[in-house]
C-alpha cells in the first residue's frame, strides 16, 4: 500500500504537468546520474519532491541513485582536473616530467631528440673553442717573435771592471725646465766650466781634490758596455765630461760625469734605463796614480735628470770596502755633486739672475 501511494505521489507529480522544479520519474533520475548531472537533479528533481511529501519507497530508491550518481560526476569532475589515479587504486597522482634544458626551437624544429640536442651543442663548443685558440695562435705569430733583452752583466766586461753595485736615479727637478731642449742652450761645455775647482768641499775638514778630468765629445769613450754606449748615442750625447777626485784623507774615491744629451725626455729615460743598465754598464774610470776604485771593490751611483744633461755620481772606498758607520756617503754625494754648478749658471744664463 505504501508502495502504491508513492506510485501515485509520482503520479501525481507528473501529471500535474509542472517541470523540472516539479520532480522527475525514477528513470530520468537514473539517467541525470549516469550523465553525471545526478547532484543537481538530486537536489531540484525527485529527490526534492519524495522528501517534500515525506514518503519512502520509490523516492528512496531515487536518492540512492543519485547519490550514486553524484559520486560518479564528481570521481569523472576529479579526473578532469587532476588527472587519473595510478593503477591499482593507489592514491599517489604522477606528475608530468618537466621539460630539458637541452631543447632549442631551431633543433627541435628540425626534429631532433633533447639528448641529441646536447651533443650538438658540447660538440659544437669544443669546436668553436678550438677555434678561437687557432685564430689566437695565428694572431699572436703574426705579430713575430719577442726576444728580452739580455741581462746586463760585468762579466761581458771582463774580470777587472769595476761597476757599482746600488744605482739611484732622481728626475729632474722643476728648476731645470729652461734645460729641456738643448736648442736654446747650444753652447758646448767646457773642461774650465765644469771642473774650474780644484777641490770640492763635503764638510769642514773633509775635501775631495781633483786628480783627473777629461772631456770627449764621443760619448762613447766615456762609458762602457754594450746597452749603455747605445743608450746614450740613441740619446744624441754630444759631450762627456769626467772627473776624479780623491778625498783629503785618502780615505775616499769618487767621480763625476756629465752627459750632453739632446733633450730633457733623452735624459729622463737615460737615468730610467740605468735602473738596470748599471749592472752591465758604467762610466769609464780615469786612471790615476793618485787613487782609483780597486777591481771587485765595492761602490754607489747615483743618476741625476738636469734638464738635457745627466748628471752621474760615483763613489766608493779606495781600498775596496762596504761602507760602515762612520762612512758618511750622503755628504760625499752632495760634495761631489758640486760640479754641477755649471749647470746651474746656465740656467741663470737662460733666465736671468732673479728666476
Amino acid at each position: 500500500m505504501r508502495g502504491s501511494d508513492a506510485g501515485q505521489g509520482a503520479a501525481r507529480g507528473f501529471g500535474t504537468g509542472q517541470g523540472p522544479a516539479g520532480g522527475f520519474n525514477a528513470g530520468q533520475e537514473r539517467d541525470a546520474a549516469a550523465g553525471g548531472f545526478a547532484r543537481g537533479a538530486g537536489r531540484g528533481g525527485f529527490a526534492a519532491d519524495a522528501g517534500a511529501e515525506g514518503r519512502g519507497g520509490f523516492g528512496a530508491d531515487a536518492d540512492a541513485d543519485a547519490e550514486t550518481g553524484g559520486r560518479a560526476a564528481d570521481a569523472m569532475a576529479g579526473q578532469d582536473d587532476e588527472g587519473r589515479e595510478a593503477a591499482g587504486g593507489g592514491s599517489r597522482k604522477r606528475r608530468r616530467t618537466p621539460p630539458s634544458d637541452w631543447q632549442f626551437p631551431v633543433l627541435t624544429a628540425m626534429g631532433l631528440r633533447p639528448g641529441q640536442q646536447k651533443t650538438i651543442v658540447i660538440v659544437a663548443s669544443v669546436i668553436g673553442a678550438v677555434a678561437a685558440l687557432a685564430g689566437v695562435a695565428i694572431f699572436a705569430t703574426s705579430l713575430g717573435a719577442y726576444r728580452p733583452d739580455r741581462e746586463p752583466s760585468a762579466a761581458l766586461l771582463g774580470p777587472n771592471t769595476t761597476l757599482p753595485q746600488v744605482f739611484r736615479g732622481w728626475k729632474s727637478p722643476k728648476l731645470f725646465d729652461p734645460l729641456a731642449d738643448r736648442a736654446k742652450d747650444a753652447k758646448a761645455l767646457t773642461e774650465k766650466e765644469v771642473f774650474g775647482q780644484s777641490e770640492l768641499a763635503v764638510d769642514k775638514k773633509l775635501r775631495l781634490k781633483l786628480v783627473a778630468k777629461r772631456l770627449d765629445s764621443d760619448c762613447s769613450a766615456a762609458v762602457q758596455g754594450e746597452g749603455l754606449t747605445e743608450r746614450v748615442s740613441d740619446a744624441g750625447c754630444t759631450q762627456a765630461a769626467r772627473g776624479l777626485y780623491v778625498s783629503s784623507d785618502g780615505r775616499y774615491v769618487g767621480q763625476y760625469t756629465l752627459l750632453n744629451l739632446k733633450d730633457g725626455q733623452a735624459a729622463t729615460e737615460l737615468v730610467d734605463a740605468l735602473e738596470t743598465l748599471y749592472r752591465g754598464g758604467w762610466a769609464r774610470p780615469l786612471p790615476s796614480s793618485k787613487g782609483s776604485f780597486p777591481a771587485g771593490g765595492y761602490s754607489e751611483a747615483g743618476g741625476y735628470a738636469l734638464g738635457h744633461y745627466v748628471g752621474l755620481v760615483w763613489l766608493g772606498r779606495v781600498d775596496g770596502a762596504e761602507p760602515g758607520v762612520k762612512d758618511d756617503y750622503v755628504s760625499l754625494t752632495l760634495g761631489l755633486r758640486g760640479a754641477e754648478k755649471a749647470v746651474y749658471r746656465r740656467v741663470v744664463a737662460i733666465t736671468g739672475p732673479k728666476s
